[in-house]
Protein backbone atom coordinates (compact mmCIF):
# COMPACT_ATOMS: atom_id res chain seq x y z
CA UNK A 1 0.00 0.00 0.00
CA UNK A 2 2.62 2.33 0.82
CA UNK A 3 4.55 1.35 -2.33
CA UNK A 4 1.49 2.03 -4.31
CA UNK A 5 1.29 5.95 -2.50
CA UNK A 6 4.97 6.72 -3.31
CA UNK A 7 4.82 5.59 -6.95
CA UNK A 8 2.28 7.69 -7.40
CA UNK A 9 3.27 11.00 -5.69
CA UNK A 10 6.77 10.34 -6.19
CA UNK A 11 6.86 11.37 -9.91
CA UNK A 12 5.42 14.43 -10.13
CA UNK A 13 7.49 16.03 -6.73
CA UNK A 14 10.67 15.17 -8.63
CA UNK A 15 9.13 16.99 -11.84
CA UNK A 16 8.43 20.06 -9.85
CA UNK A 17 11.66 19.99 -8.49
CA UNK A 18 13.85 19.82 -11.70
CA UNK A 19 11.52 22.13 -13.19
CA UNK A 20 12.58 24.85 -10.27
CA UNK A 21 15.79 24.22 -10.20
CA UNK A 22 15.69 25.06 -13.83
CA UNK A 23 14.07 28.39 -13.33
CA UNK A 24 16.36 29.22 -11.04
CA UNK A 25 19.21 29.12 -13.03
CA UNK A 26 17.56 30.99 -16.02
CA UNK A 27 16.99 34.08 -13.72
CA UNK A 28 20.52 33.80 -12.50
CA UNK A 29 21.77 34.07 -15.93
CA UNK A 30 19.36 36.72 -17.13
CA UNK A 31 20.87 40.16 -17.65
CA UNK A 32 19.37 43.15 -16.57
CA UNK A 33 17.55 45.33 -19.29
CA UNK A 34 19.54 48.36 -20.62
CA UNK A 35 18.29 51.23 -18.83
CA UNK A 36 17.46 54.14 -21.43
CA UNK A 37 16.22 57.47 -20.30
CA UNK A 38 12.91 58.75 -21.50
CA UNK A 39 12.70 61.02 -24.61
CA UNK A 40 10.79 64.19 -24.36
CA UNK A 41 8.96 65.06 -27.61
CA UNK A 42 9.74 68.14 -29.40
CA UNK A 43 6.68 69.90 -29.91
CA UNK A 44 5.51 70.74 -33.64
CA UNK A 45 4.02 73.95 -34.48
CA UNK A 46 2.78 75.70 -37.80
CA UNK A 47 4.07 79.46 -37.85
CA UNK A 48 3.35 82.88 -39.75
CA UNK A 49 5.67 85.23 -41.12
CA UNK A 50 4.10 88.60 -40.13
CA UNK A 51 4.71 91.68 -42.43
CA UNK A 52 4.42 95.32 -41.09
CA UNK A 53 1.32 97.03 -42.86
CA UNK A 54 -0.82 100.16 -43.23
CA UNK A 55 -4.07 99.09 -41.25
CA UNK A 56 -7.46 101.13 -40.43
CA UNK A 57 -8.22 100.80 -37.11
CA UNK A 58 -12.22 99.85 -37.59
CA UNK A 59 -14.23 99.93 -35.07
CA UNK A 60 -17.58 97.12 -34.48
CA UNK A 61 -20.70 98.02 -33.14
CA UNK A 62 -24.64 97.37 -33.89
CA UNK A 63 -27.53 99.11 -34.17
CA UNK A 64 -31.27 98.99 -35.09
CA UNK A 65 -32.38 101.01 -38.32
CA UNK A 66 -35.05 103.78 -37.72
CA UNK A 67 -36.23 106.88 -39.47
CA UNK A 68 -34.52 110.41 -39.07
CA UNK A 69 -38.15 111.56 -39.25
CA UNK A 70 -41.37 110.23 -38.08
CA UNK A 71 -44.87 112.20 -37.50
CA UNK A 72 -48.16 111.14 -35.79
CA UNK A 73 -50.89 111.92 -38.24
CA UNK A 74 -53.53 114.02 -36.26
CA UNK A 75 -57.01 116.28 -37.10
CA UNK A 76 -56.56 119.68 -36.99
CA UNK A 77 -60.89 119.84 -37.57
CA UNK A 78 -63.40 117.84 -36.65
CA UNK A 79 -66.30 115.37 -38.21
CA UNK A 80 -67.07 112.16 -39.63
CA UNK A 81 -63.98 110.00 -42.09
CA UNK A 82 -65.60 110.50 -45.57
CA UNK A 83 -62.58 108.77 -47.87
CA UNK A 84 -60.09 107.16 -46.99
CA UNK A 85 -56.85 106.41 -50.07
CA UNK A 86 -55.96 102.70 -50.48
CA UNK A 87 -52.59 103.65 -49.57
CA UNK A 88 -53.36 104.73 -46.40
CA UNK A 89 -52.71 101.40 -44.83
CA UNK A 90 -49.72 99.42 -42.94
CA UNK A 91 -46.77 99.29 -44.91
CA UNK A 92 -48.09 101.40 -47.74
CA UNK A 93 -45.44 103.80 -49.83
CA UNK A 94 -46.76 107.38 -50.36
CA UNK A 95 -45.20 110.67 -51.69
CA UNK A 96 -45.64 114.14 -50.44
CA UNK A 97 -48.59 115.66 -50.90
CA UNK A 98 -50.56 112.35 -50.99
CA UNK A 99 -54.20 112.63 -50.43
CA UNK A 100 -54.56 110.18 -47.36
CA UNK A 101 -58.12 110.59 -46.16
CA UNK A 102 -60.55 113.00 -45.94
CA UNK A 103 -63.38 114.43 -43.34
CA UNK A 104 -67.04 115.38 -43.97
CA UNK A 105 -66.07 119.55 -45.44
CA UNK A 106 -69.76 119.90 -45.76
CA UNK A 107 -69.46 122.31 -42.16
CA UNK A 108 -66.47 123.87 -43.28
CA UNK A 109 -67.58 125.27 -47.19
CA UNK A 110 -70.50 126.59 -44.84
CA UNK A 111 -68.26 128.35 -42.92
CA UNK A 112 -66.05 129.95 -45.82
CA UNK A 113 -69.66 131.05 -47.34
CA UNK A 114 -70.34 132.90 -44.41
CA UNK A 115 -67.16 134.24 -44.22
CA UNK A 116 -67.40 135.69 -47.93
CA UNK A 117 -70.57 137.26 -47.43
CA UNK A 118 -68.97 138.99 -44.39
CA UNK A 119 -65.93 140.01 -45.45
CA UNK A 120 -68.53 141.59 -48.53
CA UNK A 121 -70.94 142.77 -45.90
CA UNK A 122 -67.22 144.81 -44.51
CA UNK A 123 -65.62 146.41 -47.72
CA UNK A 124 -69.63 147.66 -48.48
CA UNK A 125 -69.41 149.26 -45.21
CA UNK A 126 -65.88 150.38 -45.50
CA UNK A 127 -66.66 151.80 -49.21
CA UNK A 128 -69.94 153.53 -47.30
CA UNK A 129 -67.83 155.37 -44.58
CA UNK A 130 -65.18 156.51 -47.30
CA UNK A 131 -67.84 158.15 -49.11
CA UNK A 132 -69.35 159.70 -45.86
CA UNK A 133 -65.77 161.35 -44.93
CA UNK A 134 -65.74 162.51 -48.33
CA UNK A 135 -69.04 164.21 -48.23
CA UNK A 136 -67.87 165.37 -44.20
CA UNK A 137 -64.93 166.83 -45.66
CA UNK A 138 -66.55 168.72 -48.16
CA UNK A 139 -68.67 170.14 -46.18
CA UNK A 140 -66.19 171.03 -43.57
CA UNK A 141 -64.11 172.88 -46.49
CA UNK A 142 -67.77 174.78 -47.54
CA UNK A 143 -67.40 177.00 -44.11
CA UNK A 144 -64.17 178.35 -44.38
CA UNK A 145 -63.44 177.71 -40.52
CA UNK A 146 -60.12 176.41 -40.01
CA UNK A 147 -58.90 172.86 -39.55
CA UNK A 148 -61.66 170.04 -38.96
CA UNK A 149 -61.40 167.67 -36.30
CA UNK A 150 -60.76 164.61 -37.03
CA UNK A 151 -64.43 162.76 -35.72
CA UNK A 152 -66.15 165.71 -37.95
CA UNK A 153 -64.29 164.41 -41.09
CA UNK A 154 -65.29 160.54 -39.62
CA UNK A 155 -61.75 159.44 -39.23
CA UNK A 156 -62.88 157.03 -36.31
CA UNK A 157 -65.82 155.53 -38.33
CA UNK A 158 -62.86 154.90 -40.76
CA UNK A 159 -60.43 153.60 -39.03
CA UNK A 160 -63.37 150.84 -37.51
CA UNK A 161 -64.79 150.19 -40.94
CA UNK A 162 -61.02 149.15 -42.42
CA UNK A 163 -60.67 147.11 -38.68
CA UNK A 164 -64.08 145.48 -39.70
CA UNK A 165 -62.87 144.65 -43.06
CA UNK A 166 -58.85 143.41 -41.78
CA UNK A 167 -61.32 140.73 -38.82
CA UNK A 168 -63.22 139.68 -41.79
CA UNK A 169 -60.26 138.41 -44.11
CA UNK A 170 -58.86 136.89 -41.00
CA UNK A 171 -62.34 135.27 -40.13
CA UNK A 172 -61.87 134.10 -44.58
CA UNK A 173 -58.94 133.06 -44.38
CA UNK A 174 -58.85 130.65 -41.31
CA UNK A 175 -62.19 129.16 -42.72
CA UNK A 176 -59.85 128.30 -46.10
CA UNK A 177 -57.32 126.67 -44.41
CA UNK A 178 -60.01 124.74 -41.89
CA UNK A 179 -61.70 123.56 -45.02
CA UNK A 180 -58.17 122.20 -46.87
CA UNK A 181 -57.41 121.04 -43.65
CA UNK A 182 -60.49 118.54 -43.99
CA UNK A 183 -57.63 116.94 -46.16
CA UNK A 184 -55.05 114.89 -44.19
CA UNK A 185 -52.11 114.70 -47.11
CA UNK A 186 -48.68 113.36 -46.10
CA UNK A 187 -46.35 115.62 -45.17
CA UNK A 188 -43.44 114.22 -46.84
CA UNK A 189 -42.07 110.91 -48.65
CA UNK A 190 -42.73 108.44 -46.38
CA UNK A 191 -43.89 104.53 -45.03
CA UNK A 192 -47.17 104.19 -43.18
CA UNK A 193 -46.45 102.81 -39.78
CA UNK A 194 -49.96 102.30 -38.83
CA UNK A 195 -53.23 103.70 -39.23
CA UNK A 196 -55.59 104.30 -36.41
CA UNK A 197 -58.73 104.83 -38.03
CA UNK A 198 -61.66 103.36 -40.24
CA UNK A 199 -64.04 105.04 -42.67
CA UNK A 200 -67.06 107.11 -41.46
CA UNK A 201 -65.36 107.23 -37.91
CA UNK A 202 -66.36 110.77 -36.10
CA UNK A 203 -63.01 112.42 -34.96
CA UNK A 204 -62.41 115.04 -33.23
CA UNK A 205 -59.46 117.83 -32.90
CA UNK A 206 -56.23 116.35 -32.08
CA UNK A 207 -57.02 112.21 -33.35
CA UNK A 208 -54.52 110.38 -33.78
CA UNK A 209 -55.04 109.03 -37.24
CA UNK A 210 -51.87 107.46 -38.17
CA UNK A 211 -48.23 106.96 -38.08
CA UNK A 212 -45.72 107.71 -40.92
CA UNK A 213 -41.96 107.47 -41.48
CA UNK A 214 -39.55 109.47 -43.53
CA UNK A 215 -38.46 107.30 -46.05
CA UNK A 216 -34.81 109.61 -47.50
CA UNK A 217 -32.77 109.41 -44.52
CA UNK A 218 -32.34 106.31 -42.08
CA UNK A 219 -30.30 106.37 -38.68
CA UNK A 220 -28.61 104.39 -37.16
CA UNK A 221 -27.63 104.83 -33.11
CA UNK A 222 -24.08 102.68 -32.73
CA UNK A 223 -22.91 102.46 -29.33
CA UNK A 224 -18.77 102.48 -28.91
CA UNK A 225 -17.04 101.93 -25.42
CA UNK A 226 -15.80 105.56 -24.43
CA UNK A 227 -11.70 104.60 -24.89
CA UNK A 228 -12.53 103.36 -28.15
CA UNK A 229 -13.01 107.36 -30.16
CA UNK A 230 -9.34 107.66 -29.43
CA UNK A 231 -9.65 105.15 -32.90
CA UNK A 232 -11.24 107.67 -34.68
CA UNK A 233 -10.21 110.60 -36.70
CA UNK A 234 -11.75 113.35 -35.30
CA UNK A 235 -13.65 113.15 -31.79
CA UNK A 236 -15.81 116.03 -31.95
CA UNK A 237 -16.46 115.52 -35.54
CA UNK A 238 -16.49 111.97 -36.14
CA UNK A 239 -17.01 112.30 -40.26
CA UNK A 240 -16.10 108.78 -41.72
CA UNK A 241 -17.40 106.17 -43.21
CA UNK A 242 -19.80 103.19 -41.93
CA UNK A 243 -20.18 99.56 -43.59
CA UNK A 244 -23.58 98.01 -42.54
CA UNK A 245 -24.52 94.39 -43.00
CA UNK A 246 -27.55 92.07 -41.98
CA UNK A 247 -29.30 89.21 -43.42
CA UNK A 248 -31.94 89.12 -45.59
CA UNK A 249 -33.65 86.71 -47.66
CA UNK A 250 -30.95 83.98 -46.38
CA UNK A 251 -27.67 85.96 -47.66
CA UNK A 252 -25.68 89.27 -46.08
CA UNK A 253 -26.54 92.66 -47.55
CA UNK A 254 -24.36 95.55 -46.63
CA UNK A 255 -24.98 99.37 -47.42
CA UNK A 256 -22.40 101.99 -46.82
CA UNK A 257 -23.39 105.47 -45.01
CA UNK A 258 -21.60 107.80 -43.04
CA UNK A 259 -21.63 109.07 -39.33
CA UNK A 260 -23.09 112.38 -39.25
CA UNK A 261 -22.16 113.28 -35.56
CA UNK A 262 -21.93 111.80 -31.84
CA UNK A 263 -24.63 112.41 -29.07
CA UNK A 264 -21.90 113.70 -27.09
CA UNK A 265 -23.11 111.93 -23.89
CA UNK A 266 -22.14 108.85 -21.86
CA UNK A 267 -25.14 106.39 -21.03
CA UNK A 268 -25.76 106.04 -17.55
CA UNK A 269 -26.90 102.46 -17.95
CA UNK A 270 -24.26 101.38 -19.94
CA UNK A 271 -21.21 103.61 -19.96
CA UNK A 272 -21.43 104.14 -23.82
CA UNK A 273 -21.36 106.80 -26.32
CA UNK A 274 -23.33 106.76 -29.11
CA UNK A 275 -22.46 107.51 -32.55
CA UNK A 276 -25.46 108.23 -35.24
CA UNK A 277 -24.79 106.88 -39.05
CA UNK A 278 -27.29 108.24 -41.91
CA UNK A 279 -28.23 106.20 -44.63
CA UNK A 280 -29.37 108.03 -47.86
CA UNK A 281 -32.64 106.54 -49.73
CA UNK A 282 -32.98 103.13 -47.25
CA UNK A 283 -35.94 102.31 -49.87
CA UNK A 284 -34.46 102.59 -52.49
CA UNK A 285 -37.28 104.76 -54.03
CA UNK A 286 -34.30 107.12 -55.74
CA UNK A 287 -31.83 104.66 -57.27
CA UNK A 288 -31.96 100.60 -56.84
CA UNK A 289 -28.37 99.02 -57.62
CA UNK A 290 -28.45 95.42 -58.93
CA UNK A 291 -28.99 92.75 -56.35
CA UNK A 292 -29.43 95.20 -53.77
CA UNK A 293 -32.15 94.94 -51.46
CA UNK A 294 -33.91 97.79 -49.07
CA UNK A 295 -33.09 98.55 -45.55
CA UNK A 296 -36.09 98.33 -43.69
CA UNK A 297 -36.73 99.68 -40.94
CA UNK A 298 -36.42 97.61 -37.34
CA UNK A 299 -33.36 95.57 -39.14
CA UNK A 300 -30.84 94.73 -36.27
CA UNK A 301 -27.67 95.50 -38.12
CA UNK A 302 -23.71 94.97 -37.82
CA UNK A 303 -21.14 97.62 -38.21
CA UNK A 304 -17.85 98.54 -39.11
CA UNK A 305 -17.24 102.16 -38.11
CA UNK A 306 -13.92 103.26 -40.20
CA UNK A 307 -10.97 104.30 -38.25
CA UNK A 308 -7.58 106.39 -38.21
CA UNK A 309 -5.47 105.01 -40.43
CA UNK A 310 -2.03 103.49 -38.60
CA UNK A 311 1.41 103.02 -39.80
CA UNK A 312 3.55 99.94 -38.97
CA UNK A 313 0.66 97.54 -37.50
CA UNK A 314 1.31 93.66 -37.45
CA UNK A 315 -2.19 91.94 -37.61
CA UNK A 316 -2.71 88.67 -35.69
CA UNK A 317 -5.67 86.11 -34.61
CA UNK A 318 -6.87 86.76 -31.76
CA UNK A 319 -6.77 83.23 -30.40
CA UNK A 320 -2.62 83.55 -30.58
CA UNK A 321 -1.99 86.57 -28.23
CA UNK A 322 -2.01 85.90 -24.67
CA UNK A 323 -1.43 87.88 -21.83
CA UNK A 324 -0.15 90.35 -24.68
CA UNK A 325 2.64 88.03 -25.42
CA UNK A 326 3.17 85.97 -28.47
CA UNK A 327 5.40 82.98 -28.90
CA UNK A 328 8.23 83.98 -31.66
CA UNK A 329 10.17 80.77 -33.01
CA UNK A 330 13.81 82.35 -33.60
CA UNK A 331 15.98 80.97 -36.47
CA UNK A 332 17.65 77.74 -34.13
CA UNK A 333 13.89 77.05 -33.74
CA UNK A 334 13.38 77.87 -30.14
CA UNK A 335 10.84 80.22 -28.67
CA UNK A 336 11.00 83.76 -27.88
CA UNK A 337 7.63 84.81 -25.53
CA UNK A 338 8.19 88.37 -26.34
CA UNK A 339 5.50 91.32 -24.86
CA UNK A 340 3.48 93.10 -27.53
CA UNK A 341 2.17 96.72 -27.84
CA UNK A 342 -1.78 95.55 -28.45
CA UNK A 343 -3.12 99.15 -30.11
CA UNK A 344 -6.47 97.56 -30.70
CA UNK A 345 -8.54 93.90 -30.61
CA UNK A 346 -11.89 93.27 -32.31
CA UNK A 347 -13.62 90.14 -32.56
CA UNK A 348 -10.92 87.93 -35.00
CA UNK A 349 -7.86 89.83 -34.55
CA UNK A 350 -5.32 91.98 -32.63
CA UNK A 351 -3.57 94.98 -34.17
CA UNK A 352 0.57 95.26 -33.05
CA UNK A 353 2.72 97.87 -32.97
CA UNK A 354 6.44 98.15 -32.87
CA UNK A 355 6.63 94.87 -31.60
CA UNK A 356 7.73 92.60 -34.28
CA UNK A 357 9.85 93.15 -37.23
CA UNK A 358 8.92 92.17 -41.21
CA UNK A 359 9.91 88.33 -41.78
CA UNK A 360 9.84 87.34 -37.87
CA UNK A 361 7.96 83.92 -37.30
CA UNK A 362 5.18 83.98 -34.59
CA UNK A 363 3.88 80.35 -34.04
CA UNK A 364 0.43 80.25 -34.93
CA UNK A 365 0.06 76.95 -32.57
CA UNK A 366 -0.84 76.97 -28.86
CA UNK A 367 1.57 74.52 -26.59
CA UNK A 368 0.90 74.22 -22.78
CA UNK A 369 3.39 75.82 -20.66
CA UNK A 370 5.10 77.53 -23.34
CA UNK A 371 8.53 79.06 -22.09
CA UNK A 372 11.51 80.95 -23.47
CA UNK A 373 14.43 78.70 -24.98
CA UNK A 374 11.82 75.97 -25.63
CA UNK A 375 12.92 74.10 -28.76
CA UNK A 376 10.18 73.10 -31.32
CA UNK A 377 9.41 71.60 -34.67
CA UNK A 378 8.03 73.78 -37.27
CA UNK A 379 5.92 71.91 -39.86
CA UNK A 380 7.43 72.92 -43.01
CA UNK A 381 10.77 72.00 -42.05
CA UNK A 382 9.99 68.59 -40.26
CA UNK A 383 8.49 67.18 -43.44
CA UNK A 384 11.83 68.87 -45.51
CA UNK A 385 13.84 66.81 -42.59
CA UNK A 386 12.47 63.54 -43.40
CA UNK A 387 12.58 63.88 -46.68
CA UNK A 388 16.21 64.47 -46.68
CA UNK A 389 16.73 61.29 -44.34
CA UNK A 390 14.76 59.14 -46.84
CA UNK A 391 17.08 59.93 -50.33
CA UNK A 392 20.43 59.49 -48.12
CA UNK A 393 19.37 55.93 -47.46
CA UNK A 394 20.18 54.24 -50.31
CA UNK A 395 22.97 56.23 -50.78
CA UNK A 396 24.36 55.08 -47.64
CA UNK A 397 23.75 51.22 -48.60
CA UNK A 398 25.28 51.94 -51.96
CA UNK A 399 28.53 52.62 -49.93
CA UNK A 400 28.48 49.73 -47.80
CA UNK A 401 27.77 47.74 -50.68
CA UNK A 402 31.08 48.63 -52.45
CA UNK A 403 33.03 48.36 -49.39
CA UNK A 404 31.91 44.58 -49.16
Amino acid sequence: MIKKIIRRVLPPCLILIVFGGLAGLLMSTQEAPEQKEDEIPVPIVDVISVTQETASLNLPSYGVVTPKNKTQLVTEVQGRMLAISEKFVAGGIVKRGDKLAEIEPSDYQADLMQAQATLAQAKALLDEEIARGEVAKNDWDGYDSGPAPELGLRVPQLKKEQANVKFAEAALARAQRNLERTIIRAPFDGIIKARNVDLGQYVTLGTNLGELYDTRIAEIRLPLANNELAYLESIDNPDTEVTLSAELAERTVTWVGKIVRSEGVIDAENRMVYLVAEIKDPYLREQKLPGQLPLKYGSFVSAVIKGRTVDGIVKLPRYIVRGNQVAVVRNDNTLEMREVNVVRTDIESVYIKDSLADGERVSLTNINNMSTGQLVKVIGEQDNSNTDTDESKPESTLVAAGEL
